[in-house]
């Protein structure tokens, strides 16, 4: 979009927000920070690369006109989530600095043989488990790495191999708390722990990925034969092996530090038991003694380590987002909302589990999930408080946010990492329109078989 049009459009939006606003009767407090919240919304999703400047912006705005206060900013701020992110992405820069994962994704390579379906099958499944394990971004950017080596060796094109991966990839975040930053949220914002992530979302994750590895052999079947033929003739199928002659060896250390922070991470509900500590701070205790770990086991390069490997300009982003959404809920925006949606459902749970589900779903592929689920958290917590039971609808604001996220390439973190990685290494181009067409095979199904089951599991779910 080009300056002039995209400045129209921001303008217009804002007074179209401003003006409906009033309309709607809105306290002037309200209508205030509607309008700031969007203001920083839609720079962020029309500006993206000044989306910080922004956020920046806007918290200043909220603090002149006195609807944002210090006690608030401290409240609404996340910093608990902002402190377990980067933790993680402190251990996860560590253990990339190490070449694990490419270790461990050259030994996981090698079991393909020269089977192409065999290979992309291992590749999705490889892209899933490490998204669970670690994140989304991470595991796209190895992934992504052996995908770009494999299809420059065969002579094939990249990104039907790219989009498997991205799908694979978004679907494996949803199975555990650690796998996306919308589960970071979502589990401390609702008290979950990674146990209650294993029981509700892992199973109906496996299921997602399942239908995604089904649909896409079946949709790329004229590409996979094509890869197949050219495997069979062994125009590549040395390069990988040797590949993988050359591999990483896991190191004990990085081998250690993983196993115990993933330990740590699912034992955290019992530890913090045990210490007779509150719900969730062993989830991020456990992180950030595992930076502590890393850290101290870089020594000399610690400080440059946590420089270049958290990502500081994002979660400054996360950061005055969280404080904005706080805004909204304490001036009672919020409450109205969800007033709104408890009404639209009219008693009947089933309208609003899935009014819920497919909105927010189709505005985190639209817009970044994080922005999507954060707006929607105070929302979900203001029917809780109308006495409604919000414990199946966490899970579906989890899967709005990442099954949905396949839709499109702007989705999800994973998506916008991969296609500009193919547009960096110049080896093609795809369009918004072009990725919708192949997302919304995988999104659609699977995204209602998610809410099938999770709804099939109501009962079950007391919180």
């Amino acid at each position: 979009m080009a300056q002039a049009p995209r400045a129209v459009a921001y303008v217009a939006i804002l007074a179209f927000t401003t003006i409906t606003s009033f309309i709607a009767g809105f306290a002037r407090e309200q209508i205030f920070s509607i309008t700031i919240f969007t203001a920083i919304i839609l720079g962020a999703l029309l500006y993206w690369r000044f989306r910080v400047v922004f956020a920046f912006l806007g918290l200043g705005a909220l603090f002149a006109a006195g609807v944002m206060d210090i006690e608030q900013f401290i409240k609404s701020a996340g910093l608990d989530i902002i402190m377990f992110l980067i933790s993680m992405m402190t251990v996860v820069g560590f253990l990339e600095e190490r070449r694990f994962f490419e270790a461990i994704l050259d030994k996981i390579l090698r079991l393909a043989g020269g089977s192409a379906r065999k290979t992309v099958v291992l590749l999705m499944a490889m892209a899933a488990l490490s998204a669970a394990l670690v994140d989304e971004v991470t595991s796209i950017l190895f992934i992504s790495s052996a995908a770009i080596h494999l299809a420059t060796r065969l002579g094939i094109s990249i990104i039907p191999l790219i989009m498997m991966s991205v799908f694979a990839t978004i679907i494996g975040s949803s199975a555990t708390v650690v796998g996306n930053p919308i589960g970071v949220i979502i589990a401390l914002k609702a008290k979950l722990s990674f146990f209650d992530f294993l029981r509700w979302a892992t199973p109906i994750s496996i299921v997602g990925l399942l239908m995604c590895i089904a649909i896409t052999q079946l949709y790329f079947r004229r590409y996979l034969a094509e890869m197949d033929a050219k495997m069979k003739a062994q125009v590549a199928i040395a390069g990988v092996e040797s590949s993988s002659s050359h591999s990483s060896k896991l190191g004990l250390g990085p081998t250690l530090l993983f196993l115990g922070t993933l330990a740590g991470l699912i034992f955290h509900t019992q530890i913090e038991a045990v210490l007779g500590l509150e719900k969730n701070t062993m989830l991020i205790g456990v992180a950030v003694i595992a930076a502590g770990v890393a850290l101290l086991m870089e020594r000399g390069k610690a400080r440059e380590l946590l420089e270049r490997r958290v990502d500081w300009w994002t979660l400054s982003f996360f950061l005055l987002l969280f404080a904005s959404v706080g805004t909204l809920q304490f001036t009672g925006v919020t409450e109205v909302f969800s007033s709104t949606l408890v009404a639209i459902g009219g008693g009947d749970f089933l309208t609003t589990f899935l009014f819920t589900g497919w909105t927010m779903g189709f505005m985190s592929a639209f817009m970044d999930n994080v922005l999507a689920v954060t707006l929607w958290i105070p929302i979900v917590e203001g029917m809780g408080d109308s006495g409604m039971n919000v414990y199946p609808l966490w899970w579906v604001l989890l899967f709005g946010g990442t099954f949905t996220g396949t839709l499109t390439y702007i989705g999800s973190t994973a998506g916008i990492v991969a296609v500009g990685l193919i547009e960096r290494q110049r080896r093609g181009h795809v369009s918004l329109l072009e990725w919708i067409k192949v997302g919304s095979t995988v999104a659609i199904p699977t995204f209602s078989v998610a809410l099938l089951l999770l709804y099939l599991q109501v009962p079950l779910m007391t919180g």
